[in-house]
């Protein structure tokens, strides 16, 4: 299961725009420009050291010694802010000269030469702890016996007694063993800040990654998921719920809380009871987004465990949509269906084909004009059965490859639709505009009355008992006609809308919910769509209405004239 944070503001509840992230600053990338920068510092008291001892009277300075510390804080200087950090190697980097070189140099120079008197030998801890820190163990022991040797040549050289010379090379002697022990700790506990540091940064990695992917696979679950804090606060929430939820305002989750909107109350009570009773709960949910429109939920929720003392238990909602649990369900019975279905098709052929050879014989001995028309009203229904199987079949196998047929579309849709009202007796509930010129559209004809009688068997459901209820109209656009069948139905829910074209699926239980879908199917086998709008009545009356508009492809060429594309629903 996907992390949920336990605090702040999560990453995919909005688009953010994308920064480049800056590179990483690492301990040695950190530790190096403190000791570059305590180096120009080291410089500057030494200057200034000199410059009061000189100013006070307390010594004698000469220029030379002025100008080596000054060349010295230039040195240093260059080198904090032109060079950059190169991490240490096994051998030697000639680098280091520019840093540890020219330290033990201008050190060695003010110490051996005793400038105003001073003591300058502490000043070699600063190249020691440079190259133990930022160096190799190597450059650190070589660096701790350079100095070493230093002062054991400055104590030989500036004692002449022997009692005095003896004190001096111990006590240079102590010292440069001092330093070997600093340098040998001090690599030591660098070397140790580095390896924890790489594990950090790997594990900080994984972290990131695991992170990522819990992004990525929250965002693409089709339940929606809220993260919900004791305060009813949002504290993230993913596509699906935004979706679900209708939130398409640019609020920030924890802008928001669940008590904030009416129609959220009941995720806000169930929430509540998860925090009082501590333990998941799960419920079906009716929610009242809109006043038209009610959304099923089927609400499961979690609490997340408190990591530290300063993180708060937050609680985890899963949503999930009744209707399109619904409709996987009515899809695995279509896939059911249509395997049962073929089985059964091909059961029937065989006897329909049977009937049919039968008849036609049968006919052929008949004489009476009764017992003719009954043979021949079976023959017409015995050839309907035979359509359908084969209808049936095509729809279980859908077929990619369409019937090459065209249609004059007015023409077509009137013969339909005058078969339809006989059928139906809708009389002044129905009206017809066709306004396609002699448009041709690539259909078949039986097909296409299936589309025709499904969609106007549609709208006599929902439409009034009123004059003109139900508009039938043809248009021609520029390179495609359109038919539309619109009725003075009300409005549909947006939860209703997302489905229409799902098998199965129906706002009320009298209706086995194939009829859209066998259109939409019809639809794109021949290379037309068919879709839903809410507007305007065809006929200019200004009614608002339900309308299902199917977009057929035309020939170009056999098209004269005919009514506009945008006059329909205008």
């Amino acid at each position: 299961m996907a992390t949920v944070p336990s605090s702040g503001h999560s990453t995919w509840t909005w688009d953010a725009p994308v920064v480049p992230r800056p590179p990483a600053v690492t301990a040695f990338d950190r530790l190096w420009r403190g000791f570059m920068t305590a180096r120009v510092g080291v410089g500057l008291v030494v200057l200034g050291l000199l410059a009061g001892i000189a100013f006070l009277g307390l010594g004698s300075v000469n220029q030379w010694q002025f100008a080596l510390c000054g060349a010295y804080v230039v040195a240093a200087l260059a080198v904090r802010l032109f060079s950059r950090p190169v991490p240490p190697g096994r051998t030697f980097d000639p680098k280091w000269v520019s840093t540890i070189g020219v330290d033990l140099l201008a050190f060695s120079v003010l110490h051996f030469l005793q400038a105003a008197s001073l003591n300058f030998s502490p000043l070699y801890a600063l190249p020691v702890l440079t190259a133990s820190v930022l160096g190799s163990l190597l450059l650190a022991l070589g660096t701790a016996a350079g100095v070493t040797l230093l002062l054991l040549v400055e104590a030989s050289l500036a004692v002449l007694d022997a009692s005095e010379h003896t004190a001096r090379i111990v006590q240079a002697g102590l010292t440069g063993g001092g330093y070997f022990v600093v340098a040998l700790l001090a690599n030591e506990l660098a070397m140790r800040l580095a390896r924890e540091e790489q594990a950090a940064r790997r594990s900080m990695s994984a972290a990131r990654t695991q992170a990522h992917v819990n992004e990525l696979v929250i965002e693409s679950l089709t339940d929606g998921l809220l993260v919900v804090g004791h305060d009813w606060r949002i504290h993230a929430a993913n596509p699906a719920a935004r979706s679900l939820l209708g939130w398409q305002a640019p609020e920030a989750p924890a802008s928001l809380a669940l008590v904030s909107r009416p129609g959220w109350r009941p995720l806000a009570a169930i929430a509540q009871r998860t925090f009082d009773t501590q333990e998941p709960q799960s419920a079906e949910l009716a929610l009242e987004l809109a006043p038209a429109e009610r959304l099923h939920l089927r609400v499961r929720t979690r609490l997340t465990a408190a990591q530290d003392p300063y993180s708060d238990t937050l609680c985890v909602m899963f949503l999930q949509d009744l209707r399109e649990a619904e409709a996987q369900v009515r899809t695995e019975k279509l896939a059911a269906m249509g395997r049962m279905s073929a089985a059964v098709a091909h059961e029937i052929r065989n006897p329909l084909a049977a009937i049919a050879q039968a008849n036609a014989l049968l006919a052929e001995e008949l004489s009476e004009p009764g017992q003719r028309q009954l043979s021949e009203l079976v023959g017409k229904n015995t050839r309907r059965l035979s359509q359908i199987v084969e209808e049936i079949l095509n729809l279980v196998r859908v077929q990619q490859q369409p019937v090459a047929d065209w249609l004059e579309l007015d023409q077509a849709v009137a013969g339909f639709v005058a078969e339809w009202e006989r059928q139906a007796q809708a009389g002044t509930r129905l009206h017809t505009l066709l306004n396609s010129g002699t448009a041709w559209v690539t259909f078949d004809g039986e097909h296409l009355r299936r589309v025709v009688v499904n969609l106007l068997d549609n709208a006599l459901r929902y439409a009034s008992r009123g004059p003109a209820a139900i508009v039938v109209a043809t248009a021609m656009g520029s390179t495609k006609a359109r038919l539309q069948v619109w009725s003075d139905g009300a409005p549909l829910d947006a939860s209703v809308q997302r489905h229409l074209f799902e098998p199965f699926f129906s706002s009320e239980s009298r209706s086995s919910g194939l009829g859209l879908y066998i259109c939409r199917e019809l639809c794109e086998r021949h290379g037309a769509t068919v879709a839903y709008t809410r507007g305007r009545a065809p006929d200019g009356s200004g009614r608002e209405g339900n309308a299902f508009t199917v977009t057929f492809r035309t020939r170009a060429s056999m098209v004269p004239g005919g009514t506009p594309f945008d006059t329909i629903g205008a």
